[in-house]
């Protein structure tokens, strides 16, 4: 039997009982849009908490000091600890699973401008800073390696900063006096949504080179001369995190004398963790989500089944007839095969094209900070292709299987009978 044939009569017969065949493939419709958009939605879900995380630092440990609690050798428990300006270097060298190792420095200075004036939060670090704290540049550039060998004047604006320094006019090249020192703006960041912090948001900060924070605006007393409010970490890879993590703390305990394991000694904020957290969170979410969805496929799988069962044995005499007229086993399956995977076909298409419009209609609308949209990825598309497959099998080997063995004179015998 040709394909065309084959597929003539499958259409055929399937138009002729056309309201059970919609219910069936209503069914197995349902099932795909239930794992391509819960699926999809995980996965915004999932891109959404990642994206957000990065708003404060893109894979980075945020190193504090903090107060010790174990004694190590004639050294008291209890002692407060401060990390030095120079802590970064030596640190730096002694952790070679660390690709950064960032001094941060921060200072709430009064700053004016010839609009405006406000108390701001001042914060100096090294160029790899603006990067890994995921500080876009709108207008201008933010401080080089140039600017902070040479110790350079000027400021890199906040987006709200700017606003409130300058309004609706253009900063770059403009003088503003921090504590009365006057700096150059160089360029202002592209506004950001900010889910955490632990000094404030970004938007409101003015960033200027280390070393001229270190030189212009030095901690008064009582303040603990030459310190730094925290170190920021980066590891090489992933694989190299918990590494340099060790090594980074290790560092600090030889240079303040502390004990390595000594958890109060050091104050960790571990982005990396956080995510990994976030990320196992989503992904049992997209694995029960994808379950339930998957049953639903199945069950209309089992609805086909059912459909192509009762449609074998309304079709007794057709099937006798047939195989009375020389029709073989073999196209029988074939013929009942072919309608089943038509079905599965048809609705499954049919499915993932409603699946990819809810997916590009809802993604058209304004997204939370949280949720990225609905994410459709190969992986989503390969696993729907794989369900159908595997449904169309499962559903019509058996109903074609049925068909092949019904004996034709019993099915006359039958047909007649009833």
């Amino acid at each position: 039997m040709r394909l065309w044939d084959l597929t003539r009569g499958a259409l055929g017969a399937l138009w002729a009982h056309r309201l059970r065949t919609f219910l069936a493939m209503f069914g197995i419709a349902w099932g795909v849009i239930s794992v391509t958009v819960l699926v999809a939605a995980c996965q915004g879900l999932a891109d959404g908490l990642k994206r957000a995380g990065e708003t404060l630092g893109k894979d980075i440990l945020l190193l504090s000091p903090g107060r010790t609690s174990l004694q190590l050798g004639g050294m008291r428990a209890g002692r407060e600890l401060y990390w030095l300006e120079s802590d970064y270097q030596f640190v730096a060298e002694q952790a070679p699973a660390c690709r950064y190792v960032l001094p941060e420095l921060e200072r709430s200075l009064p700053v004016r401008s010839l609009y405006n004036n406000d108390t701001v939060l001042v914060t100096a670090s090294l160029p790899p800073f603006a990067e890994f704290r995921s500080i876009d540049v709108a207008q201008g550039r933010f401080y080089n390696d140039a600017d902070v060998a040479t110790g350079q004047r000027v400021a890199f604006l906040g987006s709200d900063r700017k606003q409130q320094l300058f309004g609706g006019r253009p900063a770059l090249g403009e003088t503003i006096w921090i504590a009365g020192v006057p700096y150059t703006v160089i360029g202002v960041m592209r506004a950001k949504d900010q889910d955490s912090s632990y000094d404030g948001f970004d938007v409101h900060k003015i960033y200027i080179p280390f070393t001229a924070m270190t030189r212009d605006f030095p901690k008064p007393p009582p303040a603990f001369p030459h310190t730094v409010d925290r170190l920021i970490v980066v590891p090489r890879s992933l694989e190299l995190h918990m590494a340099c993590r060790r090594q980074a703390i290790a560092g600090l305990a030889a240079l303040h004398r502390f004990d390595p394991n000594d958890r109060q000694a050091v104050w960790v904020w571990d982005t990396i963790e956080d995510a990994k957290a976030n990320r196992a969170m989503t992904d049992g979410m997209k694995a029960f989500l994808g379950t339930v969805g998957v049953v639903t496929l199945l069950l209309g799988g089992i609805g086909v089944m059912n459909v192509m069962l009762v449609s074998v044995r309304e079709r007794t005499r057709e099937i006798g007839l047939r195989m009375a007229v020389g029709a073989t086993r073999r196209a029988i399956v074939r013929q009942f095969f072919a309608e089943t995977v038509i079905v599965v076909l048809v609705s499954g298409g049919t499915g993932m094209a409603i699946s990819y419009g809810l997916c590009w209609l809802v993604n058209q609308y304004p997204m939370p900070l949280y949720f990225a949209g609905l994410v459709l990825t190969w992986r989503v598309v390969l696993g729907s292709v794989a369900l159908l497959a595997v449904v169309a099998l499962l559903s019509g080997v058996y109903p074609a299987r049925r068909a092949a063995s019904v004996d034709p004179i019993e099915a006359l015998r039958f047909e007649a009978g009833g």
